[in-house]
């Protein structure tokens, strides 16, 4: 026989042990891991604040060139969906108007009976004149066809017009929703920036800001004329690029808002457009785009009004003024400014046509 073993008793103690365990993991878990401010979390310095806070400029400066990307595509489908809408409004219009052209004269001969014609004929009392009118009604009939026909071909491009536009407001709805996604990520990397340089005494924060701060002065001599910038225009290639240029010069001191084209705020792929749309110049609105928007040149070629792009992912514009300087709208942290084109890796330029 089986022995009849009495169930072991759990410790008490011990399963209070490992709840508390548990829950204390759990707690240390949530304070780290999900509002990012967790007692474990070690204290960066000045300069590993720094880093970490150019990163997300980056990484938010990326996404903001997407946001860019799919505004334009959205903003084109919703032109697409309203000039389909307004063209099917048009055929619409005078489809009706056939119809009630159609409608009087299906009206007109149920009203007249619908007699056999050989029967009408001799009852007339103008045999002539019905004959006439009877050649008359054959030759309607035919119109009447053609009418009844054409409503048909408008029926049709009615139904292919709503096909389209069903298309594109599909197309709207998903880069809506896009947008929607990259604005999370911009205003998530900008907020994880913010709380970043929150936690640095303001001692700490001036000393970051050292480096902005000498290229707001130099910015702010220059828009002052104490750099002027007529050297630069004068070597543009064109009158198109001087202009661009001239008007970069008007912006310096500009705050960055990120997907801001102008005239008051600008994101750098936004100064760019703007600069050049001063000129008559038509860009596209993105960073990958604008790189593909002239003629590719080298480096050492570099001209006022070349455009310079950064980073591998092509991220980053500005607009080449010269002396190893351009013009560009950097990040949440410094406005519209001068800076040297060494301060950032080097993609490629193009000179706009």
């Amino acid at each position: 026989m089986a022995a009849h073993r009495k169930p072991r008793q759990r410790s008490a103690g011990g399963t209070t042990a490992r709840t508390a365990a548990t829950l204390a993991l759990a707690g240390a878990a949530t304070a780290t891991g999900l509002d990012g401010a967790g007692h474990a979390e070690p204290q960066l310095t000045p300069e590993q604040a720094k880093a970490r806070v150019d990163q997300l400029y980056r990484e938010a400066e990326v996404a903001t060139e997407k946001y860019n990307g799919a505004k334009e595509k959205a903003d084109a489908a919703r032109q697409r969906l309203r000039d389909l809408q307004d063209e099917a409004a048009r055929k619409q219009d005078r489809l009706n108007s056939a119809r009630a052209a159609l409608g009087s004269v299906a009206t007109a001969q149920y009203r007249s009976g619908g007699l056999d014609p050989a029967l009408q004929l001799v009852l007339s009392d103008d045999p002539d004149g019905y004959l006439e009118g009877a050649a008359f009604a054959e030759r309607a009939g035919s119109r009447q066809n053609a009418a009844v026909g054409r409503v048909r071909a408008q029926l049709r491009e009615i139904e292919q017009l709503r096909g389209a536009a069903r298309i594109e407001l599909k197309s709207l709805t998903s880069r809506q929703a896009e947008l929607k996604r990259h604005k999370k990520t911009i205003t998530g990397k900008l907020d994880a920036a913010r709380r970043l340089l929150s936690r640095l005494t303001p001692e700490q924060r001036a000393g970051l800001s050292d480096g902005t701060d000498r290229a707001s002065r130099s910015s702010t001599a220059a828009r002052d004329g104490l750099t002027a910038p007529g050297s630069a225009t004068s070597q543009a290639p064109s009158s198109r690029a001087a202009q661009a240029v001239a008007y970069a010069y008007r912006k310096l001191g500009s705050p960055y808002v990120w997907g801001a084209t102008g005239p008051d705020a600008f994101d750098c792929s936004g100064l760019i457009q703007a600069a050049y749309r001063s000129a008559g110049v038509s860009l596209p609105r993105t960073t990958y785009a604008q790189i593909n928007a002239g003629r590719r040149v080298a480096r050492s070629e570099l001209l006022p009004g070349d455009l310079v792009f950064f980073y591998s992912g092509i991220s980053h514009v500005g607009i080449y003024v010269g002396d190893g300087r351009m013009i560009h709208a950097p990040n949440p942290s410094a406005p519209v400014r001068l800076a040297p084109i060494d301060e950032m890796p080097f993609t490629g330029a193009t000179r706009v046509s």
